[in-house]
């Protein structure tokens, strides 16, 4: 673990470097976005220095670097807050719609993929084979308009946009402990805002989850298929056990080492590409923050958001690891 946590320390700082890098390559000046395009000269020059720019390119860099373990990320040049709040804030709507997504995709996914691996060769093996590769084909823009045409605006089954009812702000105010509203619904008992917020959920957490769950169901079948090709599946159908017991019981165990990187992997870059379901949902949340700020020039929030998402990678790997141990003893090895 000493040795991971190492790596992934390299690894951030790769990144804040290469996005440090990238923000002095963009064509433009900040300062110019900052202050507005009516700035005076002046005006420019004070905001210049407000801002560092009138430094050495390795003062700045590495008055970035200290900022940044200070939890100073910069001021937004759009909304004109830190950083780091504006992110702390998108983040948990994210974070719950992302999270509902790849909950979903592991309870479909896994199933579908042990259901193709037992079936192999058969219709059904065909059939979640096609659905799998045309979930993951399938624009995620397009299954967000389909299900919002469909079922909230033709049916009205469920809401067309917003993370809960606006309206219960008067009537119901939420208090905030975590930022996730389900979460903090349950943890205060306001059932009027979880009931919203449920309902709300459903449709974007649908369309985010089609790509994991046909990737997951196509990596479990792989997976399972190759490790009942192994020594120890051999030896269990000798002593009599059903193939099914041998997918379940012993295959599918350490099998799912893999699905798991996957879904680190897949985590991180719905993330960062939620913007398009988050706008057409009108979701609080970072997708829509990064897509404000790219429209926007915002150097400071997009590097911002470029870090946070590198964090919540590398954390998922190193928990994606202490998983594979304990799910795979023979991970402890290497």
């Amino acid at each position: 673990m000493l040795r991971r946590v190492g790596q992934a320390a390299l690894v951030v700082a790769g990144v804040v470097v290469v996005t440090f890098v990238v923000m002095r390559l963009v064509p433009g000046d900040p300062a110019v976005t900052y202050a507005g395009p009516r700035a005076s000269a002046q005006q420019l020059e004070r905001v210049r220095e407000e801002l560092g720019l009138d430094r050495s390119i390795a003062a700045q860099l590495w008055d970035y670097l200290t900022s940044l373990v200070r939890g100073d990320w910069g001021t937004s040049l759009h909304t004109r807050q830190d950083v780091l709040s504006d992110i702390s804030t998108a983040f948990p709507a994210s974070l719950s719609l992302v999270g509902t997504a790849m909950l979903i995709a592991v309870l479909a996914g896994v199933p579908l993929g042990l259901l193709a691996a037992r079936l192999r060769r058969s219709p059904a093996d065909t059939a979640v084979r096609l659905s799998s590769m045309l979930a993951v084909s399938c624009p995620v823009f397009l299954l967000a308009l389909i299900a919002q045409n469909v079922f909230a605006t033709q049916l009205g089954w469920l809401p067309v946009a917003g993370e809960y009812d606006p309206a219960l702000d008067t009537t119901s105010p939420l208090r905030v402990y975590t930022g996730l509203t389900v979460v903090d619904a349950l943890l205060t008992g306001n059932w009027p805002v979880l009931g919203s917020a449920l309902g709300h959920l459903v449709l974007p957490s649908l369309a985010m989850a089609a790509y994991p769950t046909g990737v997951v169901a196509q990596m479990t079948r792989a997976a399972l298929i190759e490790e009942t090709t192994q020594n120890h599946a051999r030896l269990e159908r000798a002593l009599g056990f059903s193939k099914w017991q041998v997918l379940t019981r012993f295959s599918l165990r350490p099998g799912f080492g893999p699905v798991l990187a996957l879904l680190a992997l897949v985590f991180a870059f719905s993330l960062v590409n939620a913007f398009l379901v988050e706008s057409i949902f009108n979701w609080p949340g970072l997708g829509r923050y990064a897509a404000d700020s790219i429209r926007s020039s915002d150097a400071p929030a997009i590097a911002g958001v470029t870090i946070a998402v590198a964090l919540a990678y590398v954390l998922l790997n190193l928990l994606v690891d202490l998983a594979q141990a304990a799910l795979d003893p023979r991970v402890r090895l290497t």
